[in-house]
């Protein structure tokens, strides 16, 4: 089940070159299937209809339910990116209704 973020809790990742770059968590949910936590994030201060891409980690959530950059994993596997992909799209329609 998707958890909003309400709070707007945000996440800061630094890419190969040192950059830094402040993103907004979007939701995270938890998947039975792949035993797994996944968070989804979009860069901070998009607007809510602004298109935008969507970034996706799996994380290992602290005791908190949060995560930081050190807990996020890249998702590797096409099966589980199709989960994930569809898991955002329930998410944007229970969004805009």
């Amino acid at each position: 089940m998707a958890q909003a973020n309400n709070d707007n809790e945000m996440i800061t990742l630094v890419d190969d070159e040192g950059n830094e770059t402040l993103f907004q968590v979007l939701f995270t949910f938890t998947s039975e299937e792949y035993n797994k936590s996944y968070i989804l994030l979009v860069p901070a201060g998009s607007e809510p209809d602004e298109q935008v891409d969507v970034l996706a980690f799996s994380f290992n959530p602290e005791q908190d339910g949060t995560a930081t950059e050190a807990d996020l994993f890249d998702i590797e596997d096409d099966e589980e990116w199709a989960m994930v992909e569809n898991a955002l799209d329930q998410f944007l329609e229970e969004e805009s209704k």
